[in-house]
């Protein structure tokens, strides 16, 4: 097991200085946010994890993490109507939730390390999703239902209570949020989906089936869903394993607020790399946010990558993603996105210019367009077929841009 890195020194903003990798902070394509590290999805044994949730915060930054989430399971442990405090298979109780809040409110250290407390809320036919931040909890018994409407009614009142996201989507849940089925009310509180979860390239998930890649139904239902990595951890060793994934987010101020002004802003991308920098703009707009197109279709694509020198020069491959049409400009049936462009790239140096190239880009195709970083090198995930299958190794996404005629 890789030992963690070293816990940075010094106080101050952590945009002043390179984090625990010797990555740059800094964009090189906008000024303001800074990046941090973040992993917004771990367990202990208050549910069904192994370690001591007292310790969980601790490893987590000590690991090299700048903001980190205990989000234990939410599941059936309302049978028990509080008399008697839940075991952890059946999912945390009100005492785990009042614990987790306390743990997150002891470790939160503004501008050193933001800690968040969470929950998943967790059904076998449904599927299991994130809640962050909220003063409430409910579980999977308490909002039970052959469809989601009963948990989409608690996430939507009283007031904006918390930030919610989609985990690991056609793992656990046959119906997968009910195809995604869109409410208008929590389509800006719903940040996220998770596209890396511990090892796992979400992109592909149910296509060497009947079923279109979660990435497609989510962003085709009309969520403006954020792309998180995230380690999913069960065990003790929280942020240390390699390869798992996890969320750079570009932030104003490392506190719980920046925190999540940067998630409804959507300005995060999920990667499966230690101490990577992805920032990236469509015509001039930085991810998460609206590209307005005019008569010219074709766009200009930033890419600022970085990850310290000893990957300066390293091939890579950047793709474009979209959902695609047939001639007759119908939408695509197809089960994963259309391969909009897949451009080979040198990571640069700091003294290089970022990666740039241009797209040609048709709104009918539909309204969004993501970025997906591989490593050609690597080996493919095992579902990945045809030119898939030749991008190698997917190393990061970033957010989706959304396309508007104007």
């Amino acid at each position: 097991m890789p030992e963690p890195p070293p816990e940075e020194s010094g106080r101050g903003s952590p945009g002043d200085r390179p984090d625990a990798w010797g990555t740059s902070r800094g964009s090189r394509l906008f000024p303001g946010p800074f990046l941090v590290h973040a992993d917004l999805h771990n367990h202990t044994r208050l549910s069904d994890g192994r370690g001591d949730p007292a310790s969980a915060f601790q490893a987590l930054r000590a690991a090299g993490l700048d903001v980190a989430a205990i989000t234990d399971h939410a599941r059936w442990a309302s049978v028990l109507f509080g008399l008697t405090d839940a075991p952890g298979a059946i999912g945390i109780d009100a005492h785990a939730w009042a614990r987790t809040r306390e743990l997150a409110d002891q470790a939160d250290d503004p501008g050193g390390f933001v800690a968040l407390a969470g929950f998943e809320w967790s059904h076998g036919l449904h599927g299991h999703m994130s809640v962050w931040g909220s003063q409430r909890y409910t579980d999977a018994l308490r909002t039970f239902g052959p469809r989601m409407a009963a948990f989409w009614r608690w996430l939507e009142g009283p007031g904006e209570d918390g930030l919610a996201g989609f985990n690991h989507p056609g793992k656990a849940g046959p119906r997968r949020f009910g195809r995604f089925h869109h409410r208008p009310a929590m389509t800006r509180r719903l940040v996220s989906m998770e596209i890396f979860n511990k090892t796992h390239d979400y992109l592909f998930q149910g296509t060497d089936g009947r079923a279109a890649s979660p990435l497609l139904e989510c962003l085709d239902a009309g969520w403006r869903a954020g792309l998180l990595g995230v380690t999913d951890e069960h065990g003790s060793d929280w942020g240390v394993p390699d390869g798992k994934g996890r969320a750079g987010l570009w932030v104003h101020e490392l506190t719980r607020a920046g925190v999540w002004e940067a998630l409804l802003a959507r300005r995060v991308f999920a990667s499966r790399v230690k101490g990577l920098r992805l920032d990236a703009a469509c015509a001039g707009v930085r991810m998460g946010g609206t590209v307005p197109l005019g008569r010219a279709r074709t766009v200009r694509v930033d890419v600022d990558l970085d990850r310290a020198a000893a990957w300066w020069g390293r091939r890579l491959n950047v793709q474009v993603l979209r959902p695609g049409s047939t001639p007759s400009g119908a939408r695509s049936a197809g089960r994963l996105p259309t391969l909009a462009a897949a451009v080979e790239v040198a990571l640069p140096s700091p003294e290089e210019p970022v990666v740039s190239f241009e797209v040609d880009v048709d709104p009918a195709d539909g309204p969004w367009l993501v970025l997906r970083v591989s490593d050609p090198s690597a080996a493919a995930d095992p579902r990945a077929t045809g030119p898939w299958a030749e991008l190698g190794y997917a190393l990061a996404y970033a957010s989706p841009f959304w396309l508007e005629v104007r």
